[in-house]
């Protein structure tokens, strides 16, 4: 149900291999940016996604590591690209920064060419409803006013049983189009079958969560339990855990705990510090949670019902 193509995993600053903190969500139709470092238009180039439909963009709190390469993007997708509007979605001193940067800076003086919406979130919420799915906003602690994290949930499904359809001969066409869709038919013959007639167990759909930057683990248990898919920072190693504290970060083996403990299906670990190797990293978090991994900028994973997570090899 949901790709993810990371096109910035490094913390604060940009490392030879690691872009700053950017990720592309693609569900169907819909696409979403989440955060927006320096330079991810170009990371968006080189993953190959392109721009088209990519006019949702939520931001999980105000650091320029976050938000500072909107202002490349936005004059791109202004001038450039083919888009009816843009929507900006992220906590109030978030979007006050974002406001500043484009009207201020980036399009003064301008009638920006397409409507742009600042959507401001201050609350637990569902922000957005797509076909066959939600994403929601939640409250981290992080440095700073109004962060938020993002959950995107497939809606729960119950497959249609053929099987069943060809015991109560129910004829290929028209009708079994129509069960599908919920709604109940008239046969031929008299017969009235319902959907529920044909419908299996209620598969729970997937659910991916995006955390940001974060201090503590504890106040978001609630929010991401039970997720495919868990994207969270690792910006310390354990050792180092009351630095990572002050400034509102965790470690490694905080995020493995987490992970562990509401039963995570899969951690991938971003926003790495170019202080530590790769290998450190990955030894803290699979100690403890042993389905970790960090990933790397331009990684593409797919995650669908019933499925693994999956990592998508790009052509070379």
């Amino acid at each position: 149900m949901f790709d993810i193509v990371f096109l910035g995993t490094s913390a604060s600053a940009p490392s030879i291999y690691r872009g700053l903190s950017a990720q592309a969500i693609l569900a169907g139709e819909d696409r979403f940016l989440v955060d927006c470092g320096e330079g991810t238009q170009r990371q968006i180039l080189r993953s190959g996604i392109g721009f088209k439909k990519l006019n949702r963009i939520l931001l999980t709190h105000s650091h320029l590591d976050h938000i500072l390469g909107l202002g490349g993007l936005v004059s791109t997708f202004t001038r450039w690209e083919s888009m009816d509007d843009l929507t900006i979605v992220g906590g109030e001193h978030t979007l006050e920064r974002v406001r500043t940067l484009l009207f201020d800076v980036v399009l003064v003086g301008q009638t920006p060419p397409i409507p742009i919406y600042l959507e401001t979130v201050t609350e637990a919420t569902e922000i957005y409803r797509g076909k066959n799915f939600t994403v929601s906003a939640f409250p981290v602690t992080h440095r700073g006013r109004g962060c938020f994290g993002y959950t995107f949930q497939e809606d729960n499904h119950r497959p249609f049983l053929a099987e069943k359809a060809d015991k109560l001969s129910v004829p290929h066409g028209p009708e079994r189009g129509r069960l599908v869709k919920g709604e109940t038919v008239t046969l031929a013959d008299g017969r009235i079958i319902r959907p529920d007639m044909l419908l299996g167990e209620e598969e729970k759909g997937v659910k991916v969560c995006i955390t940001g930057d974060i201090a503590r683990t504890d106040n978001i248990e609630q929010y991401v339990a039970d997720a495919d898919v868990l994207i969270t920072e690792s910006t310390f190693l354990d050792s180092e855990r009351e630095e990572a504290n002050s400034f509102g970060h965790i470690t490694a083996q905080q995020a493995a705990e987490l992970a562990k403990s509401v039963n995570i299906k899969h951690l991938l670990i971003t926003h790495v510090s170019r202080r530590y190797r790769e290998y450190d990293v990955i030894k803290e978090a699979q100690a403890t949670f042993p389905n970790s991994t960090v990933v790397r900028d331009l990684d593409h994973y797919s995650i669908r019902r019933g499925q693994a997570l999956e990592k998508v090899e790009q052509d070379s």
